[in-house]
């Protein structure tokens, strides 16, 4: 079995390869049961960062699955960044919809000092050796606006997914985290998500949960994998991390939802759960 690696968040992508994703699994959203939606109660930027950025250290997690787990759909656990990243394009297509329509000059006017901030401020957590040295490299890598925008993302669930650890210890605010999130969605949607959709025909709201259902079902079908095979490491959540803001376990179907849903934006923490 392989060694633990804990997952850090990773940029979700620019636009054009979301929307490959997005193309390659729309025809499976007419197979959700409206009965079947997740409440969108995580927020999804985030969700979606730490998630694909799950991916690697679940790799070598897929033969033990094929081996021990025969009825585990292994098709499912091939396409969760598939699906993660088709999630990610329709909350930017419901975003370019639905939010007010700032222009890039202005959201990059307020995108760019807020993720010079934010990296300085990571950049010394890095040093410290409270968030991964190698995560906070990748993310200073980007340039031009597209990455800046990936940037705030990918930076908001850095600091969202460690908040606990760097509360205290770091000049970004709660705030200013949040609204990295956002802004780097609304500054991607507004400078790639325009593009055609695809060949089927949807509301974005009803588009949005829909692909968000079939990436949170395989996100905790590969959940459920993980604790049974790493039940006794002890490191199952390390490997593939709750979505959830301070709790495990599976997605909140619409009917199931607790009365407060996390609001879009606040910091998503790690939970812990048992194996079903």
């Amino acid at each position: 079995m392989p060694e633990s690696k804990k997952a850090a968040p990773k940029k979700p992508g620019l636009p054009p390869d979301a929307r490959a994703a997005h193309l390659q699994v729309e025809n499976e959203f007419a197979s959700v049961a409206e009965a079947d939606f997740v409440t969108i109660n995580v927020d999804i930027p985030q969700a979606v960062s730490l998630a694909l950025g799950a991916l690697e250290g679940l790799a070598p997690l897929r033969a033990a699955i094929v081996e021990q787990l025969p009825k585990h759909s292994i098709a499912t656990f091939d396409k969760l960044g598939t699906y993660a990243l088709a999630a990610w394009y329709s909350h930017l297509l419901f975003l370019n919809e639905t939010a007010p329509k700032n222009t890039v000059k202005e959201l990059t006017e307020e995108a760019a000092p807020l993720r010079a901030n934010l990296l300085r401020d990571a950049e010394a957590a890095a040093g410290r050796g409270l968030v991964p040295s190698k995560t906070v490299e990748e993310i200073r890598s980007g340039q031009g606006n597209l990455d800046i925008a990936n940037d705030l993302v990918a930076l908001s669930a850095l600091f969202s997914d460690n908040w606990k650890t760097l509360q205290g210890k770091t000049a970004a605010t709660e705030k200013e985290v949040a609204r990295a999130g956002e802004l780097g969605a609304l500054l991607l949607s507004a400078l790639g998500a325009r593009e055609q959709v695809g060949t089927v025909a949807l509301p974005s709201a009803e588009r949005r949960v829909r692909a968000f259902t079939l990436f949170m079902r395989a996100y905790d079908e590969t959940r459920r994998a993980v604790q049974y095979l790493r039940w006794h490491e002890g490191d199952a959540d390390d490997l593939a991390p709750s979505l959830y803001k301070g709790r495990g376990g599976r997605a909140a179907k619409a009917e199931e939802a607790a009365p407060e849903a996390v609001q879009q934006g606040a910091p998503v923490e790690a939970g812990s759960s048992q194996p079903s």
